[in-house]
Parts: structure tokens; sequence; C-alpha cells
């Protein structure tokens, strides 16, 4: 068994999509190679979409065999609001470099950036998306979302999920759409070009949390899931802009179990 922080170290880089087939692994990541050298391959449908990813390497069997899988659907109308810590965001600008990684778009954040819930600190990490959203609420997807990685200092993961609703034009979606890369396994670090995380956010920072999993293989479980319970807009160009890449990038949402889903004031 490899030491948990090496296993967190792997899956927070997976979190969204590993490197394609065709295309290099994310540096420092490990995941286990086949005979020929490639990584394993997975994608959202046929042979290797999500029904059969824990059959493609033995590094997957969490994603057939683990309790505590996500995404889920939210039954948000059974749910009463407590008070629970605030979620507080210290997101700063940060140059664009964004890729396309065969599975989906992705930010990589520097070093900086935090959120903070109670005494627990979580750095971002990565920004990535889904269309239409992975998580639902009350049986309904959203158009898009968007996945904030973090992780706290030690291990330990937390996703940020920030739900788009199609609408007005959203402008920090602009930023970051308007220079998606051509094709997978490039990377667009433009000059002069800058992202702020927190323009991605709702007013509210309400949300909705649980235990869960990682979205993709290997589907490492111990993650904090806090889905902000006020979408945001996004336009129809925004989306079919992502759509061209991307059209459906998304896992079916998995059994609740018993975990508990606790929604803040």
């Amino acid at each position: 068994m490899r030491p948990l922080r090496l296993v967190l170290a792997a899956s927070l880089l997976c979190l969204g999509g590993c490197a394609a087939h065709s295309g290099t692994p994310p540096q420092g990541s490990a995941p286990a190679p086949h005979a020929s050298g490639e990584p394993p391959h997975w994608a959202y449908d046929g042979e290797e979409g999500p029904s059969h990813w824990g059959d493609l390497d033995p590094a997957f069997a969490t994603c057939s065999l683990g309790h505590l899988q996500s995404p889920i659907d939210i039954p948000a109308a059974s749910i009463k609001p407590e008070h629970l810590d605030p979620i507080r965001f210290d997101y700063s600008e940060a140059p664009l470099r964004v890729s396309d990684n065969g599975h989906t778009e992705m930010i990589a954040y520097p070093p900086g950036s935090t959120i903070r819930v109670g005494s627990a600190e979580y750095a971002l990490q990565q920004i990535h998306f889904h269309r239409p959203s992975e998580e639902m609420v009350d049986g309904q997807p959203f158009a898009m979302v968007a996945h904030l990685v973090h992780q706290k200092k030690g291990g330990g993961l937390a996703v940020v999920a920030v739900l788009f609703q199609e609408g007005a034009d959203n402008p920090a979606l602009a930023r970051i759409f308007d220079h998606l890369p051509a094709a997978p396994g490039k990377e667009e670090a433009l000059a002069g070009v800058a992202v702020d995380a927190s323009a991605l956010l709702p007013p509210s920072k309400s949300y909705f949390t649980f235990e869960g999993s990682l979205t993709t293989p290997p589907c490492s479980e111990g993650v904090t899931w806090f889905v902000l319970r006020t979408p945001v807009t996004a336009s129809v160009g925004q989306i079919s802009a992502f759509a061209r890449h991307y059209p459906h990038n998304v896992r079916p949402v998995q059994p609740v179990g018993g975990r508990q889903i606790r929604a803040s004031q």
C-alpha cells in the first residue's frame, strides 16, 4: 500500500482527469502502468466509461468498491440549513495557465490562494470544468460546474463546486474560455492574461457539504465537498464554447448511502 500522502498527491493530479492515453501524464503523477508503459486509459462512455472504471486497472478499484463515491444527487428539499463554519475565501489573481488534459479544461493555480473552514486551511491547486454539472440538486443537473480543488498541508483534499445555470455572460469565464487550448496535451500561458478564482464565486457562499471522492479515476475517497448553493450564470455561447471540447464529461451520480449531507445557512 502506498503511503497516504503519495496517494493524495497522485489523486490530486488526477482530479478532473489524468492525462489522456495519447498524452503525457501530469508531472509528479504516479498512475499504475500498463504493460505498454502507458497510464491506464479511461473515458466517459463505451467500454472505458464510468461503469467499467473499476475494472480497467487495479489502481481504479475504488471506483467500483468505494462506499463514499462522488458525485451525488443532493436532496436539498429535505435538508434543513444549520449554523456551520463559513468558508473564508482568500484568493489572489494569478497568471492564466490553462491546459486540456484529455478529459477537461484545467487551470493550474500557483501557491498563495486558500480557503479556511473552521481551523482547517486548504490551498487552491487547480480549477476544472464539467458539462453538465456532475452534482445534481433534487434530481436536476445544472448547465455546467467548476470544481475548485484544494489540498490541506500534510494531506487531505477539499473541492468547492460552483454551479452554472444558463443566463447572462460570465466575465470570469470569458477570461478562461477565450484562451482554451486547441488540442489535448497543450497548455496556454498568455503573457498579460490573468484569472481570479474569486470572480467565479456567487455572492452567497452558503453550501452543502459531505464526504466523498474524486469524480474521476482513481476515485479516491476522503475528499470533503463544498457545493455552493447559489448558482452563477454562463451564457449559451460560453457553454457552447466548452461543449465544443467536452460535450459530456460527467460521471453519473453515485449512491448517497448512509453519509450525512449538511447545508449551511
